[in-house]
């Protein structure tokens, strides 16, 4: 015989509401966007000579689009699914992972 009472579940309370909000959709793309227009900088600034410095150099750069993508959901979910402010700081934090990236491979 087994040594256990049977366990009934009753009612809307035998399985607790998740409140949580998931963030991770919503700052993937604030990251990948902001990875995309941290790309296109360079070509703004250099013009179309900036082509030849990314065929040596597109590893580097490709490396930082999963981070971006990281730091788009980790700063959207600090910041509480604030669009605006996530926005920001993203733009500003991937721009700024860039601009070292692009400094440091330029001597």
């Amino acid at each position: 015989m087994r040594n256990s009472q049977n366990m009934t579940f009753t009612g809307p309370d035998a399985f607790p509401a998740d409140d949580e909000a998931t963030w991770s959709l919503p700052g993937a793309v604030i990251g990948f966007a902001s990875w995309l227009l941290a790309l296109g900088l360079p070509f703004l600034i250099y013009g179309p000579n900036s082509l030849f410095f990314f065929l040596y150099t597109w590893p580097f750069f490709l490396a930082l689009m999963p981070v971006a993508v990281v730091i788009g959901i980790a700063l959207h979910s600090l910041l509480a699914g604030r669009l605006g402010y996530s926005v920001v700081f993203t733009l500003l934090t991937v721009g700024a992972m860039f601009g070292a990236l692009f400094m440091w491979l330029l001597g």
